[in-house]
Parts: structure tokens; sequence; C-alpha cells
């Protein structure tokens, strides 16, 4: 059996060396979406792994007998046809444990930004800071602090976990949505200390979306916020997506901005990447990063070590 590896959207170096230790060539030249196929047929690549930019469709998975094992560095698997791949007798595999204190980490910078108009004040103070330095210091003048409020986190799985061990570490009450969750047992893990556990017990999707003061989402996609859901919030509500672009509707969310219904949006993916919607990011409402929430050296070397070992074990 070919021992090649495409890691066409890179791979850290540590899990690089650990699969060339276990008797692997891995290749991360990126091929271009086009000629992969080609490609991986021409030099009987055995595994391809992916994150979220290179697509693995059923025509591609046809065109490739000799693939064994797709791997996605990663959490969510939307670009891949999972189940057509494993019908076809290939291992999918991906990295759930890895990105989740980076991606909650992202969650609350953005967060931070909002209550403070951070994201806002490093627009206009390089621009007119030294000629309205007052008029900008009263239009930032209303910062909230998160302590006492209320985070609600839809999907309670390991992202959303680790991002309400930070919103309690910020003193934030945490409602849970999971349709797979009941109650999870979250240890705080606090230097100097054994750590603290605390218990948090999910509720209904309303009762969440009614009493919480700021929204985060954490699924693996589908339309969960739209006109309906919002019309429910509380008035002044801040959304934060981080998990797939289309969660929230994109246009419903801009309504929502302009009314003044939600007061600040959080948004690390969208729609139509990688071109979104310039609405969206010319908005004065919404902090915006590039889809960037696994995007830590921690986070890519467990991925990378995570990818590496589960590759070793499905290509035995």
């Amino acid at each position: 059996m070919s021992k090649l590896i495409l890691a066409n959207d890179g791979i850290d170096a540590i899990g690089k060396s650990i699969l060339e230790k276990a008797g692997f060539t891995v290749i991360t030249e990126n091929v271009a979406q086009e000629n992969l196929a080609g490609e991986l047929n021409e030099k009987g690549y055995v595994a391809l792994t992916v994150r979220s930019a290179t697509k693995v469709r059923k025509e591609l998975i046809d065109s490739c007998p000799n693939l064994k094992v797709i791997g996605r560095g990663g959490v969510g698997m939307d670009n891949i046809d999972v189940e057509y791949a494993r019908s076809k007798g290939l291992q999918v595999i991906n990295t759930p444990a890895a990105s989740s204190n980076s991606v909650a980490e992202l969650v609350f910078a953005h967060l931070f930004n909002a209550v403070r108009f951070l994201y806002e004040s490093n627009r206009n103070m390089p621009t007119i800071g030294n000629t309205k330095f007052n008029d900008l210091k009263k239009n930032y003048s209303k910062g909230i602090e998160l302590r006492d409020k209320t985070i609600g986190i839809i999907g309670f799985g390991r992202i959303g976990q680790f991002t309400a061990k930070i919103a309690l570490g910020c003193g934030m009450k945490v409602l849970a949505y999971d349709p797979f969750v009941k109650e999870a047992v979250l240890k705080l893990d606090i230097h100097g200390t054994n750590g603290v556990d605390v218990k948090i017990s999910t509720v209904t999707l309303d009762e969440l979306i009614s009493q919480s003061d700021v929204i985060s989402l954490h699924v693996p996609g589908g339309k969960m916020i739209t006109e309906k859901e919002i019309s429910q919030m509380k008035n002044g509500v801040i959304l934060i997506n981080a998990s797939r672009g289309g969660v929230i509707d994109e246009a419903d969310l801009l309504s929502g901005l302009n009314s003044g219904k939600i007061s600040h949006a959080c948004l690390d993916v969208f729609e139509n990447e990688p071109t979104p919607n310039e609405e969206l990011l010319k908005h004065s409402k919404i902090s915006l990063t590039p889809h960037i929430g696994a995007a830590t050296n921690e986070a890519q070397e467990r991925i990378g070590v995570e990818l590496a070992e589960k590759l070793i074990e499905a290509l035995k």
C-alpha cells in the first residue's frame, strides 16, 4: 500500500514529523481544487487531509479509488460529503478536541471588543482621534461589564463548554442549549488549586433566546437564528458566531442591527466565504475576523498531533 499523504491545507510540523516517523511521506504543497482528482490519482495518495478551504465532494471521492482516508484538521466537516465517503468504504476522521480553547478565547476577544466598543474605536482613532478625541470619548462612554450578565450558548459540546468556562470566570450566568446534552460538569482549571467543578443543566432554546444578554453559537450548521428568533431576544442583545456561516441569517442580522434590536454582532464566519457580504464587513456594529477561530499556534500543534495519530491508526 502506498504511504503517500496529501495535506492539502497544510499540517503542523509536529504532526508531519509524527507521520514521517511512522513511515509516511507527507506532501504539503497545495493543489488547486480543479486539479485535485488528477493529482491524487497520478501519485497514488492513500490519504487526503484538509481544513476548511478544500472541498471533498462526491465527484472527487468517485474519482479517487486509491483514497482510503479523508482527514479534517478541525471540527466541522461540512466541506466533506462524509456519509457518501463512508458508504464507499473510506474512513473520515476529524480533530474535535484540539481547537476548543482557541475558539472559546476568540469568542471572548470579540465580546470584550463589543462591550467596550474597541473594534469601532480602533477604526476611528487613527483617522479622527487627533481632531475629534472628545467626540469619540463621548461615543464610547456607555460600555458595560460582563459580570452578572447572562450568556446563552447554543451547542454545548467541547467548544461550547470551553466558552462557558471563560464566561464563569468572568462572573457571568451561563444558559446552555443542546438537544443531545442534558447537563455537563465543567472543571474550572484555576492555577494554584485543584480546580472547581460547576454543573450546568441545559435549558430550552426558547428560554435561552429570551433570557440571554449575549448569545454565542457553537453548532455544526443549519439556520438557527432568523427574524423569528431575533424578535424574541432581549433588546440590545449581542450575537456571536464562531461556528459556521449561515447559522445566523445574515439579512435578518443586518435588519436587527439597523433597528437597534441587536446592539453588536461578532462574526468569525460568513455565508459566502471567501467573499463575505460587503455590507456586513462595513457595518459599524460588527466585530470581524476572517475565520480564524482555531488559528493559534497551540491549537494548530494539537490538531496536527491528533490528526497524525488518527491517520496512523486508520492506515494500519
